[in-house]
């Protein structure tokens, strides 16, 4: 599992993201307080304050480099 944080503060950014992460099998959560949702439900998403970065959890083994290209946008660096 890798964690990274990303920004989704826009809808657009969600419904991008969402797209991205939907095109991959492995499972994503993400964390934000005490709230764990599925990153690929676009409605939990908007449950969680978007405003502050968000910590997301990828349960991948071995193509990990490949979804972290693809989600490059979104990280916080």
């Amino acid at each position: 599992m890798k964690t990274v944080q990303i920004s989704l503060n826009s809808i657009d950014k969600v419904k991008s993201f969402v797209n991205e992460i939907t095109k991959y099998d492995n499972d994503f959560d993400l964390v934000s307080g005490r709230y764990v949702i599925d990153a690929k439900s676009i409605m939990g998403i908007f449950s969680l304050d978007l405003s502050k970065p968000i910590d997301l959890n990828i349960h991948a083994d071995g193509d990990i480099d490949s979804i972290l290209a693809a989600l490059d946008p979104y990280i916080i660096k």
